[in-house]
């Protein structure tokens, strides 16, 4: 069990027969670079490190409860039974990582009360679904497929779900708090990448994805269809080009937002009076 700074989705992928892929692109470090270009050269290109953060290391936590849950009979996959999970499995990420319980003591949060908030993250998840009810198809499952452009997209979906005839859902839990009004496509556009890659690979048109917000109770759900698909394959090579131009040039600009509060790199970004290190050498930059 691993706890990334980055999202699993950027793991090294598994081979692309007979394809020489231009390179690789996950929705994550896609929302990066529409986010912030410099924040995605920080990321992926210098691969700066950044502190364990008590949001997304609950997220983490909450994911692989909810993940190990479905592993128990129905009958069994209870409130009750996921928060007798909750401090077993924070005590396997924190030996598998022992740095991140940096995060509490004197300076830090109280990790007492930050289960509690995991707690309470958890039990809002039965108010949203009976997991009794429900028989997931794949968990955690690691997706990729490469385009005709030779673009390799990659991720990992936390839950696909196959009706009796044959409908596919995608499913993410999302532990905090859904976007607002005007803010759905954003959120949404993750999706839509999952979608892809599936429709790509088997052929099958999701016909839900299903976004669940554990911080407020919220759901979105949307019905794909071709068309939306084709739309986001060209988002998503447009990106990659901007991505390669900003390569080429070596111009990471920055974009200033109300997002930039939670950034980690505020000390040598120009919109804060800092200065990016040197760009690695071409030979020696990871790889995308």
């Amino acid at each position: 069990m691993s706890v990334e700074q980055e999202s699993p989705a950027e793991r090294v992928s598994t081979p692309v027969d007979g394809v020489d892929v231009l390179g690789a692109l996950s929705p994550s470090r896609a929302g990066d670079f529409l986010t912030c270009p410099l924040l995605y050269r920080f990321r992926t290109v210098d691969r700066l490190p950044e502190p364990y953060s008590v949001d997304a290391v609950r997220g983490t936590l909450v994911h692989q409860v909810l993940e190990d849950l479905f592993d128990l009979p129905a009958e069994r996959r209870t409130p009750e039974a996921a928060g007798e999970m909750l401090v077993p499995t924070w005590e396997r990420i924190v030996e598998a990582e022992p740095d991140i319980a940096s995060m509490f003591g004197d300076e830090g949060a109280d990790v007492t009360s930050w289960l509690t908030s995991c707690r309470t993250v958890l039990e809002r998840y039965f108010t949203l679904e009976d997991p009794q009810r429900l028989e997931p198809a794949e968990r955690e499952v690691y997706v990729e497929s490469v385009l005709d452009s030779k673009l390799l997209l990659r991720g990992f979906v936390d839950r696909i779900d196959v009706a009796p005839d044959g409908a596919v859902r995608l499913v993410d839990y999302k532990t905090g708090r859904a976007p607002g009004p005007g803010f759905e496509a954003k959120a949404l556009f993750q999706m839509r990448f999952y979608a892809l890659v599936v429709w790509r690979t088997r052929g099958v048109v999701p016909a839900m994805l299903q976004l669940l917000y554990l911080g407020d109770g919220e759901i979105i759900r949307y019905v794909p269809d071709e068309q939306d698909l084709l739309a986001t394959e060209r988002k998503v090579e447009a990106i990659w080009r901007a991505i390669r131009t900003a390569q080429e040039t070596g111009e990471w600009l920055p974009h200033r937002s109300r997002l930039c509060g939670w950034c980690a790199h505020q000390a040598i970004c120009p919109e804060f009076g800092g200065t990016p290190p040197p760009l690695p050498r071409p030979e020696e930059q990871a790889q995308t």
